[in-house]
């Protein structure tokens, strides 16, 4: 199997409530790292990647994103699925199983700066996790436990526990909300309409059938604005070629830039 027989879903409909004021004005998965939009490392990682088939969600600050998504060298491989209301992760992924027909799905929330090895990820996928796995999980070491999904994992890297911000977590190996997906699970998911969040509702009954494979570089969740001001500093620069074309032009002048600075001080 080669990377084109693999379709992602980035999810992109966030409200960002722990961001506000920032997001008052601009969509979550469009905050700038190192002036060039979080939404924008995803796609070239999938680019990189030779994944064209491509699909994002959208609720807050949709047209923001549209524009974003208009540009030349995105519209032809991206398609939308826009949420007028929320329908959760999970939701979302039933809402468009006819668009993946039967493949395999990296699905990520792309409010995560997440730069490492996706090769060598889709590879431990494809040829090293554990028969009867149906799901790959990206994990990352984190500075804030209670602030994530803590998983416990056995010698043949299975998840075998999995608990979601609870106040004393054990360990700091956290779900980076990255995942490839087998065909059946979007089928149980499409079976259990109830189970709306991938986090709470799906991986619970997974447990045993989970993958663990840890991104050692960088994996930073901007949900907030503290976190946002690290990921300025741990983005590697991935853009050879990058194109200042007249969304990117009218970016550089967005406001965003500065309330992101000077944010939290007096």
């Amino acid at each position: 199997m080669t990377s084109p027989d693999l379709s992602a879903m980035l999810l992109c409909a966030g409200i960002g409530a722990r961001l506000m004021p920032l997001t008052k004005e601009w969509p979550k998965c469009l905050m700038p790292i190192k002036r060039i939009p979080l939404l924008d490392y995803w796609l070239n990682t999938l680019d990189e990647l030779n994944i064209t088939k491509i699909l994002v969600n959208t609720h807050h600050h949709s047209e923001k994103i549209y524009d974003f998504l208009n540009r030349p060298r995105h519209s032809n491989k991206i398609s939308v699925s826009h949420e007028k209301f929320l329908l959760g992760t999970a939701g979302t992924l039933a809402r468009n199983k006819n668009f993946f027909k039967d493949r395999m799905v990296l699905v990520a929330h792309a409010d995560n700066l997440c730069q490492c090895n996706f090769k060598a990820f889709i590879n431990f996928h494809l040829k090293k996790r554990l028969n009867g796995c149906l799901i790959t999980m990206m994990t990352f070491q984190t500075d804030y436990p209670r602030q994530c999904g803590i998983i416990k994992k056995n010698k043949n890297n299975i998840v075998e526990e999995f608990y979601e911000k609870v106040n004393n977590p054990p360990g700091n190996i956290a779900n980076g909300a990255v995942y490839i997906i087998e065909p059946e699970v979007i089928e149980w998911i499409n079976d259990n309409k109830d189970k709306k969040d991938i986090s709470t509702q799906v991986i619970p009954n997974f447990l045993g059938k989970i993958a663990a494979w840890h991104n050692n570089d960088v994996h930073r969740d901007i949900g907030s604005i503290e976190s946002l001001k690290l990921a300025q500093g741990e983005a590697k620069q991935i853009f050879k070629n990058k194109i200042d074309d007249d969304w990117q032009l009218k970016f550089n002048k967005n406001k965003i830039h500065d309330l992101i600075h000077y944010t939290g001080k007096k």
